[in-house]
């Protein structure tokens, strides 16, 4: 069996190179360069190991994850995709139904649209206040009353 661990890395290392393959992010790739290291380890110092080629493993997995890392953060960098509702941040709406932080509930009106909304001031904002649109989380806009802007 010991005989064969260099080929069974070699495997291990195709399979997760597979997986990294059919992924859209870099998920396994550090596996797959460790599983080779460790391949190499396997048919010349530690052929008769199979405990320290596990150690190579997983302390080779770690050190490509930790020196590899920034590089591929980096060029994998991408920019937040801006929607049309990244429009309407910063932008100056009306309450159309109170807006009640505890309960969750209200709407705004921001350029002729109607959302959801919460509030980032822990009071009842009521209908007919203008108000700034800071945030959007999910289908709710995060508001604060103008009169609240203007005493920070």
């Amino acid at each position: 069996m010991e005989g064969y661990m260099p080929y069974i890395w070699l495997v291990l290392a195709v399979v997760l190179g597979i997986v990294e393959v059919s992924t859209a992010q870099l998920v396994s790739i550090w596996f797959v360069i460790a599983a080779v290291i460790t391949s190499v380890c396997a048919a010349t110092f530690l052929s008769g190991s199979i405990f320290w080629q596990i150690v190579v493993f997983v302390v080779s997995s770690g050190l490509c994850l930790v020196f590899t890392r920034p590089i591929v953060r980096k060029i994998r960098k991408f920019d937040k995709t801006k929607t049309n509702s990244d429009r309407y941040i910063g932008k100056v709406g009306v309450v159309t139904a109170d807006i009640d932080w505890q309960a969750s509930t209200g709407q705004v009106e921001v350029d002729g649209a109607r959302w959801s909304a919460k509030s980032t001031v822990n009071s009842i904002i009521k209908a007919g206040t203008s108000v700034i649109v800071d945030e959007i989380q999910g289908v709710r806009l995060v508001v604060t009353p103008i009169d609240s802007k203007e005493k920070e």
